[in-house]
């Protein structure tokens, strides 16, 4: 955490002091859970910031998902014509204004800020030696002001640093914090699963699928199978992390998701009205 490196100087420190600043700020007033409620604060100001990156993303992936049916239905009528194939996606992606790489960028930019994200509270809850992670904040605080001589990380009675697989020895409501992490994650990728959105070539696309219902079925089926797998197997692993890594962390995650959520549902509201 304290190596100068350039991912640390340009990523990692300017959150950590973001973190801390909040910690403190709650600190001053009182306010007892202060460096969860920094972990919430640094999030949220994180998501915020990201809004119109993730918000361009999101817009474009639900695009793209609209077209997944039809796509789909080109995919089948013509898989052994690779270059009429690609013709027909361009035809479609005109059609409806759509750029297929327009998701790409917003993500790319995004990935190294989450990163250093989640290493900051990484670093900070997962040592274990509250004195030395104290020692190394403060080598690379900017400011005096956000010096600190301790590190409280009770949070409602719980410490941050604790994991839900010790809670033989905490109590079994620990379990409810990866549970919760599961269900949040199933909800956002639900909200941004694909649904049959009417385009204005449908009728086309419908009339060509007949050709080839037959082959058309098994591979919509094995295509919805594996969409419905990944849909309960992404929360599982979700879950199954929460379990392992201090409840800190869960926290920083579900708290991104919830924001995840909200903005997918404004996205959603907002593609359905066109």
């Amino acid at each position: 955490m304290t190596e100068p490196n350039i991912f640390n100087q340009l990523l990692l420190w300017p959150i950590l002091n973001v973190l801390i600043a909040f910690y403190k700020g709650f600190t001053f007033l009182g306010i007892p859970g202060s460096f969860g409620l920094a972990i919430i604060a640094a999030t949220a100001l994180i998501r915020l910031l990201l809004h119109p990156l993730t918000s361009s993303q999101l817009k474009s992936a639900k695009k793209m998902n609209s077209l997944k049916p039809h796509m789909d239905k080109l995919n089948q009528l013509y898989k052994n014509d690779k270059q009429r194939l690609q013709a027909e996606q361009l035809k479609l992606y005109k059609e409806m204004g759509i750029n297929p790489a327009a998701g790409c960028l917003p993500l790319l930019l995004q990935f190294p800020i989450l990163i250093a994200l989640y290493n900051v509270f990484f670093q900070v809850l997962g040592q274990g030696n509250i004195d030395k992670v104290v020692a190394d904040i403060n080598k690379i605080i900017y400011s005096p002001l956000l010096r600190i001589n301790s590190l409280d990380l009770s949070f409602f009675g719980l410490n941050l640093a604790s994991r839900p697989s010790d809670w033989q020895k905490i109590g079994w409501w620990l379990l409810l914090i990866p549970v919760v992490t599961a269900l949040l994650q199933f909800w956002q990728t639900k909200l941004m699963s694909p649904a049959n959105v009417p385009t204005k070539n449908q009728d086309l696309i419908r009339q060509l699928a007949d050709k080839n219902e037959k082959d058309g079925k098994k591979d919509e089926d094995m295509s919805s199978m594996m969409q419905k797998q990944m849909s309960i197997m992404m929360p599982l692993m979700i879950g199954f992390f929460a379990y392992s890594f201090p409840v800190g962390l869960a926290l920083y995650w579900n708290t991104f998701t919830v924001f995840g959520i909200i903005q997918q549902v404004k996205v959603n509201k907002s593609h359905d009205k066109k």
